[in-house]
């Protein structure tokens, strides 16, 4: 059965490509039989190893309350800049935020677009106005939120996980959440101006749909891809969390933002991450499996996010401060040394 205001498409396999982009079919994913399903996780899996970026097609997240939570951010960037003052330019670790730029104490320039950011989980953090915001972005924080929790259990299957040991080693009760909406406008004569430079994400997953003008892309095999949407689909965006709880297994893709020339882009995320005081490290499950064990060292979630959005977007170099760094040895030097971690 599809799921409610969402298009059927039909794909029986659960998978299948989309201008090389990997789809998932979420119908078939959580509701087919075993034979259907167990197709479906491998595609998953293959996802999240290839690409670190996917599709979801019968989400069950509806169309209308997509579009209402577009629309009421569309109103909170028109309304008057002194009935946004208080979140104006907040720092990186408020609750709520609007602004223009990452963080442009930081990065020394603003970047062309406005946003808005909210913590929406364990608690919901919004602003005052306008009126229709919190209701919309309540429910929209709860459904995609458990959207991305089952996804997560169908990723820690296609690692060879039971489906619930993500979900119990970063504590995804709870998980922290945020929303954002990204506003770009057009850039006029400055076509290829960057929206948001090229980085990874911080959390666990992030889901992204936007308003029907591109400016997605994504890294993949060294090039940059376009990224079009089939309609009514979701973006699915791995981050930082999940390269470090899959010990390097599934990849948190590299993507940016660019700003189109004539139209205004507009985006919404959600975000799911660990839970803030989670110790996030490699499996180890999956760290005995690896022929040079844990890639990643234990970093509270709270401290890397702070790092991570106190910082110079950067492509994934904070997944720096958490990498471990072997030295490459001699064969001579192998004989009476061991390889150490840095």
């Amino acid at each position: 059965m599809a799921r409610p205001d969402c298009p059927d498409f039909g794909d029986s396999a659960g998978a299948h490509i989309e201008d090389g982009i990997p789809v998932v079919d979420l119908d078939v994913l959580f509701s087919g039989d075993s034979d259907q399903r167990s197709a479906a996780i491998r595609h998953l899996g293959r996802a999240c190893e290839d690409w670190g970026f996917f599709m979801v097609i019968n989400h069950g997240v509806p169309e209308s309350l997509q579009g209402a939570t577009m629309d009421a951010c569309k109103e909170l960037f028109s309304l008057p800049a002194e009935e946004k003052a208080e979140y104006m330019d907040a720092a990186p670790m408020d609750p709520v935020r609007v602004g223009t730029g990452f963080n442009s104490a930081v990065d020394g320039a603003k970047l062309w677009r406005d946003y808005l950011k909210m913590f929406a989980h364990p608690d919901l953090h919004c602003p005052a106005k306008p009126a229709n915001l919190r209701g919309t972005a309540t429910e929209y924080a709860t459904r995609t939120r458990g959207l991305m929790l089952e996804l997560t259990a169908a990723i820690s299957e296609s690692l060879g996980l039971d489906g619930g040991r993500i979900a119990e080693a970063l504590n995804l009760e709870r998980c922290f959440q945020i929303l954002v909406g990204n506003h770009y406008p057009p850039a006029g004569p400055d076509v290829g101006a960057i929206g948001l430079p090229t980085h990874s994400d911080h959390g666990l997953l992030t889901l992204l749909f936007q308003n029907g003008v591109d400016g997605l892309q994504v890294k993949h095999s060294g090039e940059w891809l376009l990224a079009k949407p089939v309609p009514g689909s979701f973006f699915v965006i791995a981050g930082d969390q999940l390269e470090i709880v899959s010990n390097g297994r599934y990849k948190a893709v590299l993507h940016r933002a660019l700003v189109d020339g004539e139209q205004a882009r507009m985006s919404f995320l959600s975000l799911i991450g660990p839970c803030l005081d989670a110790v996030v490290e490699p499996i180890p499950e999956l760290a005995r499996e690896a022929p040079e064990g844990a890639q990643f060292r234990g970093i509270k979630y709270m401290e890397y996010m702070e790092h991570q959005q106190s910082n110079r977007l950067k492509e994934n170099a904070a997944l720096d401060i958490v990498r471990v760094h072997r030295e490459i040895l001699t064969r001579e030097d192998s004989l009476n040394s061991y390889p150490v971690d840095v």
